[in-house]
């Protein structure tokens, strides 16, 4: 109560100080020793609201920069995707990692799209196969001239492989057997049909385009317009849409030799080959390009902690991702996310945080 009163002694100091008094007698030594007193107390209280002040200025700023981002929009891909499954329990599992946060589960054209989008501040994160993220880092392929070069990896979820498939009554059973026949390269815009086209081209085999969603693919495959289509499947299997044109249409996986994958890894960076085992009736085990697929963003749109806030969700609420998919129960979300750096694409800073930590 002393200290309230000194202050308001000193706001009524100030207040006077700032008012035209008439000239008065000069004090005397007890009345100047007592005031001399009192503007020492007005300026120490001064200097402490000050201080007060600004410190708590710098926690309410400290505090605000320190809290993640709750309102993001999440780009993943084509609604009849297996993709879009999991990406739905991630949009889950980052609502359920950042209190308060609202995940907006926007369907994309995938990778390409997603990037481009990324790039014109349309997303927060999208699903990137490291092969087209690569491309988009270092300016080459499909984005030659149109680098995005603070592309970064927030997280790693799968290594998916390219379902090359084609109808068994088309009689095609290599790449070089699609030469002038009508083929789906994949959804517009997405990884799949990039690296589909990249592939072809370095075969110097040119099938007919037929460019459409993987809707419009498996109608034409049913009505005999298209021979086959190319789609990435989840994990080591094959995509759900396959496998429901399985029930009906015979259906083969194309497979790739050894000089053949030798060639496609020389010419596209960031792609292995991981062996499908038989899952069509009257076929063995087919080798097919594999990539891993990574949800991106870009280091100027995504501060650290959120990107921290966003990795360390993904990991702690991964038995959402598991339900959706199986197969990841043995992923190793942090090596192959710390992966994603060693093949071209690096890490946010933030997330980085996060897996290192990891243990």
């Amino acid at each position: 109560m002393a200290s309230w009163s000194v202050f308001k002694a000193c706001n009524r100091q100030a207040m006077l100080s700032n008012r035209a008094l008439p000239r008065a007698a000069p004090p005397s030594t007890i009345a100047s020793r007592r005031h001399h007193i009192m503007k020492k107390s007005c300026l120490s209280m001064q200097r402490l609201a000050a201080l007060l002040v600004g410190g708590l200025l710098t926690t309410l700023a400290t505090t605000a920069a320190a809290a993640p981002k709750t309102n993001l929009t999440l780009g993943s891909t084509n609604m009849t995707s297996s993709h879009f499954v999991v990406s739905n329990a991630m949009a889950q599992a980052i609502r359920a990692g950042i209190p308060g946060a609202t995940v907006t589960h926007v369907e994309t054209g995938a990778s390409v799209d997603n990037i481009r989008r990324l790039a014109r501040g349309e997303l927060d994160l999208g699903l990137v196969a490291t092969d087209a993220g690569i491309q988009a880092v270092s300016g080459t392929g499909f984005f030659k001239g149109k680098a995005v070069n603070d592309l970064v990896a927030l997280y790693a979820y799968d290594v998916s492989v390219l379902n090359m498939a084609v109808t068994q009554a088309s009689g095609v059973t290599s790449l070089a057997g699609l030469k002038g026949k009508r083929f789906n390269p994949g959804i517009h815009g997405s990884g799949a049909e990039q690296l589909t086209r990249q592939i072809f081209k370095t075969f110097d085999i040119e099938p007919q385009w037929v460019p459409g969603t993987v809707k419009d693919a498996a109608e034409a495959i049913q009505n005999r317009q298209i021979v086959g289509y190319s789609k990435y499947g989840p994990g080591h299997g094959v995509d759900a849409t396959l496998r429901e044109l399985m029930v009906t249409t015979p259906m083969r996986l194309l497979s790739f030799d050894k000089p053949e994958q030798d060639k496609v890894m020389h010419a596209v960076k960031g792609v292995g080959f991981t062996q499908i085992p038989n899952v069509m009736e009257g076929a063995g085990p087919v080798m097919a390009p594999s990539v891993l697929i990574v949800y991106a963003t870009r280091k100027s749109l995504m501060d650290d902690d959120t990107a921290y806030a966003i990795a360390k969700s993904i990991y702690e609420h991964r038995d959402l991702l598991i339900q959706a998919w199986p197969h990841l129960k043995n992923f190793d979300f942090k090596q192959q996310s710390l992966a994603a750096a060693k093949l071209g694409i690096p890490v946010h800073p933030g997330a980085l945080r996060f897996w290192e930590s990891v243990k």
